[in-house]
This record gives structure tokens, C-alpha cells and sequence, in this order.
């Protein structure tokens, strides 16, 4: 496992990488709130075969924050990932996104199709979308939200108790959780605090209609497979999940056994699954 920077314009992205620089290039893009170390598991399984890049998302992991005065969103990852992949000289490469950086990973493969190769998600297809029942509350409480990024971070004693937090907040194994967290955590006096920046908890204005997502997804031109967890999270209904993925030309879906993190639980079984993908 190697430490990796990446100067694009305005930022510098930061990430791993496993495997041999001239083997096949494989990108990674982990979920919200996680980083690079997402795959720390699952990447050396997949490293005989492929250059594997795992990137910090803007705002995560060892990644530069935006500036103030701008947001997150997914228009922008995505634009990130394909300036990274230019900095890395990479014109075409396989891809894998997992929950947020499945949905990044998805209109990465949409605006530039020439360059992907094969696209595989985990957890996701496509950007969260809106349905139109809370568009309104949503942008209000988005505009009226303050810098709440100026708050005092929380303070966690060991690397240990911002591990078994994260384990509460989201359900993830706490020895599990700990590849993620170590990550993501910087010291301070007093012990350690989150690194990622404050503002990606923010209630996000706008989303894309889920008609425009959909209209996007009519142009997904890669051949994707999609693994999804069973039993599903509240956050990918089936229902309005299918119709996303009959938008989708050439597309295989597999469900595994096992909560939102799939391919830390069960890294060999998604290495298997993956190379049968790619």
C-alpha cells in the first residue's frame, strides 16, 4: 500500500494505491464520510490483477477541503475523479464506486464514456435523487444553515473510542470501522478529531429531479454490475431502485448477504464478485 498525492486544478487529492503501475488501472471512490481506507481490505485482493487507486473524495480523508463559500456535490466529485485520472495520465481505466462515490462513479461513467472500461458499484446507482416531497424544506434548511463548521469538533481519547463512535452512528463493526477512522482522524490536544471537513453534514439545496437522474442513466454506456446488500438499506427502496436500473442498457445485478459496507465484511467474497465484473 503506497500514499498517494494528486495535484488537480484549485485542489490536491490525496489516496492509496496497491498493484503495479503498469497493470490495468482500477479507481476506487468510497461512500460519504468514509476515505481511501474504505478498500484497505478489499484492494490487496484485487492487486495482482490491477493498479488500484483509491481516492479521497474532496473534503475526505487526506484530501483538501473546498474553499469557503462553496458545496459539496456530486457534479463537482465527479469532475475531481476526471481531473485526477488526467493528472495520473490515465485515459481509460476500470472503475468502482461504493454508496456516494457510486453515485460519483455512475456520471463520472456517464459524461466521459469513452474512457471507462467496465464500471462496477456497490450500493448505489446514480446520485441520490428528489422526489419533489421535500424540495422545499430542503432548501430552506440548507439556506438557513449556518457555519456550523466553526463549532468545536468532537475530542476522542484513542483512535479505539472514535472507532467504536462511528460503529454507533452507523452500524458498521467497530474493528472493522477502524480502517476508515484511523484515516480519518488528526490529532489534536486532547487526542484526536475528524479531519473531514464539517461542512459535508450540511443539508445539500438542490438535488437533480429523479427524472433528470434518470434521463442520465439512459446514457450510462459502460457495462456495469451493481452488488446490492440484502437485506437493503431504507435509503434504496427497491421499487424506485428497479427503475434505475431499467434505464441502464447493459447491466448485472448481485445481492450478497451482509450491511452497507459489503466489501469490508466481506472482501473476498466482492473480490470475487469484482473480478467477475471487470
Amino acid at each position: 500500500m503506497r500514499e498517494l498525492k494528486v495535484a488537480i486544478p484549485g485542489l490536491e487529492l490525496a489516496g492509496l494505491s496497491w498493484g503495479e503501475p503498469d497493470a490495468a488501472p482500477l479507481i476506487l471512490l468510497h461512500g460519504w464520510l468514509d476515505n481511501a481506507a474504505s478498500f484497505a481490505l478489499l484492494a490487496p485482493r484485487l492487486a495482482d490483477r490491477f493498479h488500484v487507486i483509491a481516492l479521497d473524495l474532496p473534503g475526505h480523508g487526506h484530501s483538501a477541503h473546498l474553499p469557503e463559500g462553496t458545496v459539496y456535490q456530486h457534479v463537482d466529485y465527479a469532475r475531481a475523479v476526471l481531473a485526477a485520472a488526467d493528472a495520473l495520465a490515465l485515459p481509460r481505466f476500470h472503475l468502482l464506486g461504493h454508496s456516494l462515490g457510486a453515485g460519483v462513479a455512475t456520471m463520472v461513467a456517464i459524461a466521459a464514456p469513452e474512457r471507462i472500461r467496465a464500471l462496477a458499484l456497490i450500493e448505489g446507482l446514480g446520485p441520490l435523487g428528489d422526489d419533489g416531497s421535500r424540495t422545499l424544506d430542503r432548501f430552506r434548511e440548507a439556506m438557513a444553515s449556518k457555519a456550523e463548521g466553526n463549532r468545536p469538533l468532537r475530542v476522542f481519547a484513542s483512535i479505539d473510542d472514535a472507532a467504536r463512535a462511528r460503529a454507533l452512528a452507523s452500524g458498521l463493526d467497530a474493528g472493522l470501522a477502524t480502517h476508515i477512522v484511523a484515516r480519518g482522524l488528526r490529532e489534536v490536544e486532547g487526542g484526536y478529531s475528524w479531519r473531514s471537513d464539517p461542512r459535508l453534514s450540511r443539508p445539500t439545496a438542490i438535488r437533480l429531479a429523479e427524472t433528470q437522474v434518470m434521463a442520465l442513466l439512459l446514457g450510462l454506456a459502460a457495462p456495469t454490475s451493481l452488488l446490492l446488500a440484502r437485506p437493503h438499506p431504507p435509503y434504496l427502496e427497491p421499487e424506485a431502485l428497479q427503475i434505475r436500473i431499467d434505464c441502464v442498457d447493459d447491466i448485472r445485478v448481485t445481492h450478497m448477504d451482509g450491511g452497507h459496507h459489503l466489501h469490508l465484511e466481506h472482501p473476498e467474497a466482492v473480490a470475487n464478485w469484482l473480478h467477475a465484473a471487470l
